[in-house]
């Protein structure tokens, strides 16, 4: 059985814009960048582990998927119904075989833009 490790990142959300965060993940065994050929991904966001989902993020990899970079977006026209406060979300990345692994969890604020 591999090592798995889950990377803490609390991220903010500003309502009404577009949301985009890169993340480069790396493979804990060997200490080099994450290859991510072959794996899909998703992420949502709740307000409380229990509660339904609030958001779900865009999950994308880069073009080049052995640099270990995956990214979480989300359209303002989706943030523009999310309700100020802190959520909780995480990623959870899918290899060939069907092997799950929870790779990022953490906090999200959801703070009101000052500009409109």
């Amino acid at each position: 059985m591999s090592q798995q490790q889950t990377f803490i990142a609390d991220i903010a959300i500003y309502t009404g814009t577009d949301f985009t965060q890169t993340f480069v993940l790396e493979d804990i065994q060997s200490n080099s960048l994450k290859d991510l050929t072959g794996y899909s991904g998703c992420s949502s966001m709740r307000r409380y582990q229990s509660s339904s989902v609030a958001a779900s993020f865009t999950v994308d990899f880069s073009n080049n998927r052995t640099d270990g970079k995956v990214t979480l977006s989300m359209l303002a026209s989706t943030t523009l119904s999310l309700k100020t406060g802190k959520y909780f979300y995480d990623l959870v990345l899918q290899d060939n075989s069907g092997s799950k692994t929870r790779v990022i969890e953490g906090t999200v604020t959801v703070k009101k833009a000052i500009t409109r």
